[in-house]
């Protein structure tokens, strides 16, 4: 399974960004996809989730913010944040959680980060 995501860059406070994230490779079934975030001397955090039947979750400090949305196909899912902060800037990672056909248990892969910076 690999995840490749993209949109990450330089903003302004106040502005926005979309995050996307597209998963390929073989599964049995996906559980949740979503971004986790780390900035500099943090750890790493749970921005948002997206169950396969929709249910999703969000960190706090980003609701009313963010929206996450997973495509019908289950393969993509984007992360829309509205009005950007100084305390978004960080590295954010895309991420699943799938079942594999062949092993039990189920199985979490991450995708490279994309940085976002928003400045003051």
């Amino acid at each position: 399974v690999q995840l490749q995501a993209s949109g990450g860059g330089v903003v302004q406070s106040g502005e926005s960004l979309r995050l996307s994230c597209v998963r390929s490779g073989s599964i049995y079934s996906l559980n949740v996809m979503g971004w986790y975030r780390q900035a500099p001397g943090k750890q790493r955090e749970l921005v948002a989730s997206i169950s396969s039947d929709g249910i999703t979750n969000y960190v706090d400090s980003v609701k009313g913010r963010f929206t996450i949305s997973l495509d019908n196909a289950k393969t993509t899912v984007d992360l829309q944040m509205t009005s950007l902060t100084p305390e978004d800037t960080a590295v954010y990672y895309c991420y699943c959680n799938v079942d594999h056909r062949a092993w039990p248990g189920n199985y979490n892969y991450w995708g490279q980060g994309t940085q976002v910076t928003v400045s003051s």
